[in-house]
């Protein structure tokens, strides 16, 4: 679907407009919105707005890194928006020239949607141009990443408060699993935070450099996530590492314990293998007190070993 935008010098908002009747001379700023677009939409960047090949060829193939190409007449950006319900990276591209701004998605953008409603209940467009519509866009899909994050920390601290007393190979499952969003969020965070750099430092941009302090402030927010995801990833290992050192602790208690049996009933079975031969003559077998006398020292070494084991704190 493409919806079109035209602004007067008055201020005054043309929508009924066809693509190929598009000429970015006759009004003062135009928004161009490509939602969803099927083949034949997509080739209207070509045969209507006269874009770049090799800017249309990164449209059609999604997922491109964000990035900032120079053209003659038109800068083109790459940028990414995400859904909170699965991570999944979506791409919303930008074809911004001297009084105009071309959005294309191939999905639908709820971020494009909000500005686009808003730019269509605002009566007064005094200080809305092709930039505006891009910070807006661009302010939006970096708000939306915030809830995702604290979302993330809040189940973070739900694996290490373990309220529900899970076992710790679930706490471990679940732990790898928040590691594994955090890093296809920072995939997403860091190449916009990157791209928004190049644009705060490029030359070429006046539309950025008149509002230098409004994309500072997306730039702002962005650094706060790439921050806030690096933490709670060094937070997470240092949960992992505490599950791994107390499993290591509870299986040496384990070893521990397994060890002072294996210790005390060690010279027991020793002494009991010795008189379980079958010899005829050894001696004490007909000693009247022989079974008495093996069953005294069995219990001496037991209760002597026994307090060995606790002068060495094993029973601590």
């Amino acid at each position: 679907m493409i919806k079109i935008v035209a602004v007067t010098e008055e201020n005054r908002k043309w929508t009924d407009i066809d693509i190929k009747d598009v000429d970015f001379s006759q009004y003062k700023w135009w928004w161009i919105d490509f939602s969803e677009p099927d083949s034949e939409e997509i080739k209207q960047l070509d045969t209507a707005l006269h874009f770049h090949p090799l800017a249309i060829e990164d449209c059609i193939h999604s997922l491109q890194r964000p990035k900032l190409d120079y053209y003659d007449d038109f800068s083109f950006f790459v940028t990414h928006a995400i859904r909170a319900e699965s991570l999944e990276q979506r791409e919303i591209d930008f074809f911004i020239g001297s009084n105009y701004v071309v959005t294309f998605h191939h999905w639908d953008s709820t971020e494009v949607q909000q500005v686009w409603d808003r730019l269509m209940q605002q009566e007064d467009l005094t200080g809305w141009d092709e930039y505006r519509v891009f910070y807006e866009v661009l302010d939006k899909v970096v708000d939306n990443f915030f809830p995702i994050v604290y979302h993330l920390e809040d189940l973070i601290n739900q694996v290490e408060e373990n309220p529900e007393d899970k076992p710790m190979d679930v706490l471990l499952d679940q732990l790898f699993d928040l590691r594994h969003e955090l890093l296809r969020l920072r995939h997403t965070i860091n190449p916009i935070r990157d791209l928004f750099y190049r644009m705060l430092s490029s030359h070429r941009l006046d539309g950025i450099r008149e509002r230098r302090e409004y994309f500072a402030d997306i730039y702002d927010h962005l650094m706060k996530l790439s921050e806030m995801v690096a933490s709670n990833r060094e937070i997470t290992n240092d949960i992992r590492d505490n599950f791994i050192s107390v499993n290591s602790y509870q299986q040496n208690k384990v070893i521990q314990v397994l060890t002072v049996i294996t210790s005390i009933f060690a010279p027991l079975t020793f002494i009991a293998g010795i008189y379980g031969m079958n010899f005829v003559n050894m001696p004490e077998l007909e000693w009247q007190y022989g079974y008495h006398a093996s069953l005294a020292v069995m219990f001496i070494i037991t209760v002597s070993m026994i307090i060995w084991f606790k002068k060495k704190g094993w029973f601590g």
